[in-house]
């Protein structure tokens, strides 16, 4: 979290099965069960208490959502019940090394409500010392409407629960030669990834993040940039248009229809300056969506859109825009030079946006600048 890590060592990971619930609110007369998520199994992560701010608990869940939806475990989808967070709370004063009594607040449906929990009942704890109250290790829920939590049950500590081994049920060995296998299974973790493209591509640290906070996502881009080196551009777009166009269509990338070496030639043609990046996104690639048998060459060529290089024709455009503009271009050599801009727009116009920009910009700011 704002490039300070921490190592937050885990108590225990533990597997179990969802079970059924008894509801007592649905009839007058009767105890409903709902048995729909019985056998559903659930993975418990538990952390020792490393956590020291709702801030740092905000970016672990992040990161541990991330985790299980790269390797599949689950959509990470906290608001349907696919993952859920047990923030356990506790204060201490200043200098002191032990922990008060921790208060439970459950089933947190948001890693946004996780921090907001966290940071109302921390005020709440403080208020109860100051105000000289004894803390009651209890299990609160928290309502998301008022920002507020309320009491459930006073808790049991863990030998409370009276566990004990499952006569029935035979001990589990797992050897080390199974764990390599799966360690050996896994994808690249995000984190290397990440790391990968700071290295090797020079990617920014922001766009890398961004880049690796989806699977798919990441999947895309190692595609693409198997057609081309210039990852910078890969990484621009699908920041860019291609998020854009997901976003507005509700879409992702398991159904984007356009085939990686079909962007990475769109790349090129932009490099190459032959379409300039406005026209490439706002026209091109949405054409090339809606006919992905083509290539953005052909679309290209058919919307009369690749740009004109010949340095003759586009200093006749730019002697044309010059020559109707003379108040323009004294105020330009006065001092004006933020005027450059419209000259180019003007060409632009003229050209029909077939005109090379940056050469149009050359030939403006040598033309301009003559004494």
């Amino acid at each position: 979290m704002n490039g300070i890590e921490r190592n937050i060592r885990l108590n225990r990971i533990h597997l179990e099965e969802d079970a059924g619930k008894s509801l007592h609110d649905i009839d007058d007369h009767y105890t409903c069960i709902d048995l729909n998520r019985a056998g559903v199994p659930l993975l418990e992560i538990v952390s020792e208490p490393d956590l020291h701010s709702s801030d740092e608990a905000f970016a672990y869940i992040t990161e541990l959502r991330k985790l299980v939806t790269w390797l599949g475990i689950c959509d990470g989808n906290m608001e349907e019940g696919s993952m859920r967070c047990d923030a356990n709370i506790s204060i201490r004063l200043t200098g002191d090394t032990k922990l008060g009594t921790r208060v439970e607040v459950k089933n947190l449906n948001s890693i946004r409500n996780v921090k907001r929990a966290i940071d109302v009942e921390v005020e709440r704890l403080i208020s109860l010392v100051e105000n000289g109250e004894t803390i009651i290790q209890e299990t609160r829920s928290y309502d998301a409407d008022n920002n507020s939590t309320f009491s459930l049950r006073t808790k049991e500590d863990a030998d409370d629960y009276r566990y004990f081994p499952e006569p029935d049920l035979t001990p589990i060995y797992i050897t080390d030669d199974y764990l390599h296998t799966i360690k050996n299974g896994l994808p690249v973790l995000p984190n290397a990834l990440k790391k990968r493209y700071k290295d090797e591509f020079n990617l920014s640290d922001y766009d890398a993040s961004v880049i690796c906070d989806d699977k798919e996502q990441a999947g895309y881009f190692e595609a693409v940039i198997k057609h081309t080196r210039n990852y910078k551009a890969v990484a621009n777009w699908l920041l860019g248009p291609v998020k854009s166009y997901l976003n507005d269509s509700n879409g992702n990338y398991k159904t984007f229809a356009l085939p990686p070496g079909e962007l990475a030639e769109l790349i090129a043609l932009v490099e190459e300056s032959k379409l300039n990046f406005g026209v490439a996104s706002s026209k091109v690639f949405s054409a090339l969506l809606h006919e992905p048998a083509k290539t953005a060459l052909q679309i290209a060529s058919e919307l009369n859109l690749i740009q004109e290089s010949d340095s003759n024709l586009v200093e006749q455009w730019v002697d044309e825009v010059i020559a109707t503009m003379p108040d323009k271009v004294k105020q330009y050599q006065s001092g004006k030079k933020g005027l450059l801009g419209l000259f180019a727009g003007e060409v632009k116009k003229r050209s029909k946006g077939k005109a090379d920009m940056q050469m149009t910009n050359n030939i403006l700011e040598q033309k301009l600048n003559k004494s």
